[in-house]
């Protein structure tokens, strides 16, 4: 029998790919000798397994952590994000992420060696909204090449602390981390371009207006920081001169309401939408009712 068949039925809590990376880097030996994973095996034979420290998904404790599922099957799911829930583990997010509470939905991500299993991109803690999660690691590789040739379509919608002049338009700056303040995203020539579209839905008599936003880019707080460049912040959002006056909103009133894409399996063409949370469409119904435009 090969080395990695007989390691796959004696270790069957480690992935085949795992295993086989195991014996590549010569944390698996036959005899005491680096050997590949198709090695012929023979009676008598000692094997050495020597597992190294947690890594990844391992290090990770499975949570039960807060999302709606749209959909999902054996190769992928498509979930709505709360606001207040942090993508993965990072400086100060030891854990409650979006990440543990998929290790809870999902057991089978356990497996993982990526420190942020199932994620394909992510959203801002307080940016609400759908996602698309890999529930393998071929969904994993094809969903990541999708998104870096830009075949996943993204639609966000916005409440904007103010209206911008015209009806619609294309934000095409690049962006990088701000100089001075290191949680800020700033406008910056010798940063990654970035694109945004943008379109008013509704315009309302405190200035305030309801906005598409299609992104053909996914940089750190584009959405914001573009929206934001053109003096039309998004509203409740304290960090890029969002914040109001007069209407109270806890976080960047934000949300990727919907998602098109082609299931990298079955190849057929998918679409989703996820229903705003209930403090922005609250918010948007007060203004419908407060400050309609005559």
């Amino acid at each position: 029998m090969r080395l990695d068949h007989y390691l796959v039925r004696l270790l069957p809590e480690q992935s085949r790919s795992a295993l086989d990376r195991l014996i590549r880097s010569g944390h698996i030996r036959v005899n005491s000798s680096q050997v590949k994973p198709g090695c012929k095996l023979r009676h008598e034979d000692r094997i050495a397994v020597a597992l190294p420290a947690p890594t990844g998904a391992e290090r990770l404790q499975p949570q039960p952590v807060p999302f709606d599922i749209l959909f999902e099957d054996e190769h992928l799911a498509v979930i709505s994000k709360p606001p207040g829930v942090v993508a993965h583990p990072a400086a100060g997010h030891a854990d409650g992420t979006l990440v543990n509470g998929l290790l809870h939905r999902y057991s089978e991500l356990a497996l993982s060696d990526s420190d942020r299993p199932g994620l394909v991109h992510r959203l801002d803690k307080d940016t609400s909204g759908i996602m698309l999660v890999a529930r393998t690691e071929t969904a994993q590789r094809l969903l990541a090449a999708a998104f870096k040739e830009r075949q996943i379509r993204k639609t966000y919608h916005a409440l904007l602390l103010r209206s911008p002049a015209a009806d619609k338009g294309r934000i095409d700056t690049a962006i990088g981390r701000h100089p001075i303040n290191r949680q800020k995203m700033t406008v910056r020539q010798d940063g990654r371009s970035a694109v945004t579209n943008w379109q008013v839905l509704e315009r309302f008599a405190n200035s305030c207006c309801w906005a598409e936003i299609v992104i053909e880019t996914g940089r750190t707080h584009q959405i914001r920081v573009h929206l934001a460049s053109i003096n039309t912040p998004v509203l409740g959002d304290t960090l890029y001169g969002g914040r109001s006056r007069t209407l109270q909103a806890e976080r960047q009133l934000l949300h990727a309401s919907e998602l098109a894409f082609v299931h990298p399996i079955t190849k057929k063409s998918c679409c989703f939408t996820a229903p705003l949370h209930a403090d922005m469409a609250a918010t948007l119904a007060l203004l419908r009712e407060q400050h309609r435009l005559a």
